[in-house]
């Protein structure tokens, strides 16, 4: 049986299809998510909850302290493991979740790029994002081109490969996009919204969290740990340990966060776009409609 790949940006409402068809179908549930390996970091995340998890059992959740780092190759270990392990068992499996460099790994492979060099990345930091986007410009315009400037750490990667290799890292991705075929057999179901509907359904998300205590639990995560660069990355994360330390007020912080989740889909919908194979359902659909059509097509592709 191929998996089930509930993909689609942040907000879209990937989560809730995947937990109704998993329900309905008897399957797991497999997350692709590069935040939501970490313990502890439940509300921002969007993780889900311990009675979701108490029914349907998910994989690859709560993996690591965030004090710990975790990175695609990990990620891709570990999903291996819980995808013969399911195929063993004879139990369907659904991969959902919203990162796209992890969906790459997972069934195309790794980049098989050049080690860290903490040198190079040291000098790169002190640049600011548009000194970082002109460098590479000028070394790899296609990577300029698809990073965008705002987003330090593909920027600081990419003239990294550059300078150890002397070749683009967009030359030495194309390994992606070969025709070799995947490395797991799937169906792909993808979430597509209208860029204002998501918006309101991003700023809304936002709300709830808030409400929900998502500043007590960046209260409480400080308290106990020393984030590692992965997690104090994450989308909102930063920005609510920027105001916990008083740098920022909750106001100012809410907006920060909402620019930048919004930011994060429009970057998740150009990957996923990228990606061949996917049948895309229109989000507003009623959830009944849209789970009848994945497991229609999750049938028909066994």
């Amino acid at each position: 049986m191929p998996l089930l790949v509930i993909l689609g940006p942040t907000a879209s409402g990937k989560s809730a299809l995947a937990t109704t068809v998993a329900r309905q179908c008897g399957a797991e549930i497999l997350s692709v998510d590069s935040m939501q390996v970490y313990q502890e970091m439940d509300i921002g995340t969007a993780k889900a909850s311990l009675a979701q998890r108490h029914e349907i059992r998910h994989h690859l959740l709560d993996w690591v302290r965030p004090d710990e780092s975790f990175n695609v190759a990990r990620f891709v270990e570990l999903a291996d493991r819980v995808i013969a392990d399911a195929h063993q068992r004879g139990v369907r499996l659904i991969a959902t979740g919203g990162t796209p460099l992890y969906y790459q790994g997972l069934f195309k492979g790794l980049f098989d790029g050049p080690p860290a060099d903490e040198s190079i990345r040291l000098r790169l930091r002190h640049l600011s994002g548009e000194q970082l986007h002109q460098k590479l410009r000028e070394a790899d315009p296609a990577s300029a081109q698809r990073i965008n400037p705002s987003d330090r750490k593909r920027l600081i990667r990419a003239l990294e490969v550059y300078e150890l290799t002397g070749q683009p890292i967009s030359s030495l991705q194309r390994q992606w996009e070969s025709d070799q075929p995947p490395r797991h057999r799937a169906v792909w179901i993808g979430l597509a919204w209208d860029r204002e509907a998501l918006s309101r359904r991003i700023n809304a998300r936002v709300k709830d969290m808030i409400a929900a205590g998502w500043v007590e639990e960046v209260r409480q995560l400080l308290q106990k740990y020393k984030f590692s660069k992965t997690a104090g990355e994450a989308t909102g994360y930063r920005q609510l340990i920027d105001h916990v330390q008083g740098l920022v007020s909750l106001e100012e912080a809410v907006e920060q966060i909402k620019i930048a989740t919004r930011q994060l889909a429009r970057r998740q919908m150009k990957w996923f776009k990228r990606f061949p194979d996917v049948h895309w359902l229109n989000g507003e659909n009623p959830m009944e409609q849209n789970v009848q059509t994945a497991v229609a097509l999750w049938e028909k592709g066994a």
